[in-house]
């Protein structure tokens, strides 16, 4: 990660915008997130970041949509200023994502966007709370076919093992993306590194739970995807190294015509770091049209 690049000004204002740092109890869990409001009547949407990840990842953003909505972005348990858990299941996560809907003030106007793993659990949040929700975006969350040839370990953890650093700086400067990508706006990552470490006794060392997928139930699979209630929209780098042309023609399929996919161009995986205007017009164009339409994905008979 390099250093000394200039925020554009776009950033400097978004991180400027007044917010609530609240927590809301989940369980024995406390869960903490970030609250943007200018209109209380505005609908809610709920921003859930990817795996290892926390609230942060979206303050640059949140500010974008608030001429037509209240924003909500969560630290999942097990990451960011969330506590951790004994164990880690869809049912808790799809329950820290409504219970800060709820105590954020939103209604059954709701939408939840989530990133990477944070789709896996907008996914389970839609099929055990789809009543309340207005619609879901998956940003580059793969869904993959059942034969698909995946070359990496299933069940080696994507969170490597903490280590602890003498100071701040030299924490920070060891941030790395994972899954590994290029991204040239140094400014974005420096401002999640910062909100990703925390001083303990023996130095600094990242937030998030290192034994999370050792503890973790939830699934990932095209029979979830079918059963969503709710209106979906997926958006994904086009040039994502987890999200090629097999699993969006995949999840294409199993979903139907009337879901739109949006493809971001000299887009990777983290693809609202490395193109944040971009992800910001896709996903304001997907909400603008879903305000002044009316829903016609079939929904699922649910038993």
């Amino acid at each position: 990660m390099g250093a000394g690049q200039e925020p554009p000004g776009w950033f400097e204002r978004a991180l400027a915008e007044p917010h609530e740092s609240r927590r809301v109890t989940v369980g024995d869990a406390a869960i903490h997130y970030l609250l943007w409001s200018r209109d209380t009547e505005l609908p809610g949407l709920v921003l859930v970041h990817g795996n290892g990840a926390h609230a942060h990842w979206w303050s640059f953003l949140a500010p974008f949509f608030l001429d037509d909505y209240q924003v909500a972005a969560l630290d999942l348990s097990g990451m960011g200023d969330s506590d951790h858990r004994d164990a880690y299941t869809a049912e808790l996560y799809a329950e820290e994502v409504i219970s800060v809907a709820r105590d954020a003030g939103f209604g059954a106007d709701t939408i939840v966007i989530g990133h990477s793993f944070g789709g896996f659990v907008t996914i389970q949040t839609a099929i055990r709370h789809g009543d309340v929700l207005t619609g879901v975006v998956l940003v580059d969350s793969p869904v993959r076919p059942p034969d698909y040839q995946w070359e990496r370990d299933p069940r080696r953890s994507p969170i490597r093992r903490k280590r602890t650093y003498p100071d701040f700086a030299t924490a920070a400067e060891r941030f790395r993306l994972m899954p590994p990508q290029d991204c040239k706006n140094d400014y974005i990552l420096e401002h999640i590194a910062r909100h990703s470490l925390m001083e303990t006794d023996g130095g600094w060392t990242w937030k998030f739970d290192d034994r999370l997928f050792e503890k973790i139930t939830i699934s990932n699979s095209g029979e979830d995807l079918r059963r969503l209630p709710c209106r979906v929209g997926v958006i994904y780098g086009e040039d994502s190294y987890l999200f090629d042309q097999e699993i969006a023609d995949y999840m294409f399929k199993v979903l139907d015509e009337s879901v739109p996919f949006t493809a971001i161009p000299e887009a990777q995986h983290h693809l609202f770091l490395d193109q944040p205007l971009a992800f910001v017009a896709a996903v304001r164009t997907l909400l603008a049209e879903w305000r002044h339409s009316r829903p016609n994905r079939r929904r699922p008979a649910l038993g």
